[in-house]
């Protein structure tokens, strides 16, 4: 795994020779290596993508649609192959990661037909014979980082947005899961993406974005992570005057009124809460139960988190595969310990599975006090906590705390409760009674410092174009 940045249509092993560790988080052996890219390299990829701006912008929509398509057609092909890759190197079950491989190709798709209905529009005029339009371009070359928990689920929505609406881009792409990411690189550069207009990089994350995001090529940032990184990101961007995406971190409430079947919507609850370990970014984490269903949603809750089987993703049968990292071990516990010395109840869990490989056991907290720390920062693993309320306003309340607003779910049988959730939740995406979420066709964003801007959606792709008003008058 060494030829592994691909810069200027080429694949290359760096000019420099820092290295970095792959592990399998089921095991936490060494399972290969990954070339950082030096500053040589970045000012490289930059030219590249500077040039292939110039060149894949005036590819018309057409063209750039059908590239797009057998680029997703290649996904699908090779999708069981990428799902191994990254499960090997990330850790989730390969059944949810068949699902995200597969997935890729229908988030290209789509960007391939919006890119192609990225219409403008012509203004009437006040005087006669002049002509008023608006023009849809694309931004520009375009510097995206993406994180490891959906290796090919969030990088491929930035790599496709941008492409279909004729921009370049850089990714940097996560150290920690190589593999499938240079498989869906490859797929694009098969389908016939041409030199320059994408470009992948793999390395020290403070240095690249640095780097890339100080460069005047660079003409918009997309990001995906932590709340602190985003924030990092999003200053170094103000202070270039750079257009940004930020999809960042979140502490989804879950809200489960008393008209709900308190049975049904735990086996929801659990199987969103530890998907992936927890590692999302939308799950719930605060359980928002009301008091006449709050002791059956528990007992229920914990008896679907205790039937979970928990081991390497790459087993027969797995739900519950590692954490990503052995730090992740250290976060879980400390969260742990600290709820219960606040007072909170551990009712499951709360502890590491042995010593090979980084996995911790499904966790479940009760009646945990707002002081504690896991109420008020995300802890991106597999620890939930539920605690009960009396009115949906309550709730609500509770829901809208915090400074974040990725996600929220809520279940109800009763409109008018359903109404008041809906409009009362302070989050970019809210799904009731099911779950609704991530689509290629639906937006994903939040907002306060969970971010702001879209992926995905008619929204998605607009992130990546710049409105051009033309005025003309007709001699």
């Amino acid at each position: 795994m060494s030829a592994n940045l691909f810069i200027n249509g080429k694949w290359s092993a760096g000019s420099g020779t820092r290295r970095g560790r792959v592990l399998n988080p089921a095991t936490g052996e060494t399972i290969g290596e990954i070339a950082f890219a030096e500053t040589a390299d970045l000012d490289a990829a930059l030219a590249a993508a500077e040039q292939g701006f110039r060149s894949w912008s005036r590819v018309s929509a057409y063209e750039r649609a059908n590239i797009l398509r057998l680029a997703a057609n290649l996904t699908r092909e090779r999708a069981d192959a990428i799902a191994h890759a990254i499960t090997r190197e990330q850790g989730k079950p390969l059944s949810e990661a068949l699902m995200e491989a597969r997935g890729a190709g229908d988030h290209i798709d789509w960007y391939a037909e919006e890119g192609r209905r990225a219409y403008g529009r012509v203004i009437p005029a006040r005087a006669p014979s002049t002509l008023q339009m608006v023009l849809p371009e694309p931004v520009g070359p375009v510097a995206a980082f993406s994180p490891w928990n959906f290796p090919i689920g969030q990088i491929v929505r930035k790599i496709a947005g941008a492409l279909a609406a004729g921009c370049s881009i850089i990714a940097k792409a996560p150290e920690e899961t190589p593999s499938c990411i240079i498989e869906l690189v490859k797929c694009f550069e098969e389908a016939g993406v041409p030199a320059g207009a994408l470009n992948l990089v793999f390395g020290v994350p403070a240095e690249i974005s640095q780097h890339l995001i100080a460069s005047s090529v660079i003409r918009k940032v997309s990001f995906t992570g932590s709340v602190p990184v985003g924030r990092h990101l999003g200053e170094l961007s103000a202070r270039h005057l750079k257009r940004t995406t930020m999809e960042l971190g979140g502490h989804a409430p879950f809200i489960v009124c008393d008209d709900a079947d308190p049975t049904a919507v735990s086996a929801i609850g659990v199987a969103l809460k530890f998907r992936n370990a927890g590692q999302v970014c939308a799950a719930p984490t605060r359980f928002l139960v009301q008091d006449g269903v709050f002791d059956a949603f528990v007992e229920s809750f914990v008896a679907g988190a205790n039937k979970l089987n928990v081991g390497d993703g790459a087993a027969e049968g797995t739900q519950l595969g590692p954490l990503a990292h052995a730090r992740r071990l250290d976060a879980m516990a400390g969260f742990v310990r600290d709820a219960v010395e606040a007072g909170g109840e551990l009712r499951f869990g709360g502890k590491r599975i042995g010593n090979e490989g980084f996995f911790f056991e499904p966790t479940v907290l009760t009646n945990v006090p707002l002081s504690a720390r896991i109420m008020n920062d995300e802890p991106f693993g597999p620890i939930a906590i539920v605690n009960r309320f009396s009115e949906v306003d309550d709730a609500i309340a509770e829901s809208n705390r915090l400074p974040f607003g990725l996600a929220a779910f809520a279940f109800s049988r009763r409109v008018d409760r359903t109404d008041r959730l809906m409009r009362g939740i302070e989050a970019g995406m809210v799904s009731i009674n099911h779950f609704g979420l991530a689509a290629p066709e639906t937006p994903f964003g939040g907002i306060k410092e969970s971010g702001h801007g879209s992926e995905g959606g008619s929204e998605g792709i607009q992130a990546y174009l710049t409105p051009k008003f033309v005025s003309q008058l007709n001699a």
